[in-house]
């Protein structure tokens, strides 16, 4: 993937990203469901019922944002079970105490490369919509997953939602256009961030095939790697295991 740019062709980097969503929380959540047709929350849902299935007693959720993922994890938690949001975004992170589950969700600012966790710390990690944002640089998107896997406990789980590329040639054409002419000019008019959404427009048509992205999970310690993809393939729930790959 070419490094992305932003406005006047300045290359995109993890601080500008993070300048992004500190400025469109108040309007990141509605803006996502009216220019999906509410499609993300199903796939969060989705994605959440696939995490939650095999239990655990600490769960995290990075690259939170308003904390829709830990919210429904949070759900479907059992009563031993503590779910913990971390996000590199404040104002983003303000959100989640708004919300009716937020009193039993824990949050901390945390920057995806470098968690504040000791080693074999978790049963769950979750991202959700995120890992485009992770993929500034492949190298970057490499360390965070080799970070992940360091704080999963053996036999831990790491669930991923994201965009994908449908396999059909035309519904990508399509895809990508409705990504160009309607969710960067609208998403920038409802916003008021047009850097945000030139940036989500970049993003999205130039992210990984879902098999792509399961080497590259495999490629940064993961096993059992596998994936569903969602919507004819405009978005994909893979799932990997910290443990022997039994894959390659």
């Amino acid at each position: 993937m070419k490094k992305p740019k932003g406005q006047g062709g300045r290359e995109i980097t993890g601080k500008s990203i993070q300048r992004i969503f500190s400025d469109v929380p108040g309007t990141y959540e509605m803006i996502n469901h009216v220019l999906t047709f509410g499609m993300d929350i199903l796939w969060r849902r989705k994605a959440a019922g696939i995490a939650a299935a095999e239990g655990g007693q600490l769960w995290l959720d990075v690259c939170s944002g308003t904390g829709e993922m830990a919210m429904y994890l949070s759900r479907l938690a059992g009563w031993d079970a503590r779910v913990i949001a971390a996000d590199f975004s404040l104002p983003m992170l303000r959100k989640i105490s708004e919300k009716p589950e937020g009193s039993r969700i824990l949050f901390t600012l945390a920057d995806a490369t470098s968690l504040p966790f000791p080693d074999g710390t978790f049963d769950l990690i979750t991202v959700s919509l995120a890992t485009r944002n992770l993929n500034v640089r492949r190298e970057n998107l490499n360390r965070c997953f080799r970070e992940f896997h360091r704080v999963l406990k053996p036999g831990g789980r790491f669930v991923n939602l994201e965009t994908s590329q449908p396999p059909s040639g035309l519904l990508r054409k399509l895809f990508h256009s409705y990504v160009s002419l309607v969710v960067r000019p609208a998403g920038s008019f409802l916003s008021g961030s047009r850097s945000g959404y030139a940036y989500l427009a970049y993003t999205i048509p130039r992210f990984y095939q879902a098999p792509e992205l399961a080497d590259i999970l495999r490629q940064a310690g993961f096993a059992r790697v596998s994936y569903t993809r969602m919507q004819f393939g405009m978005a994909a729930v893979h799932k990997a295991v910290k443990g022997p790959d039994n894959n390659r």
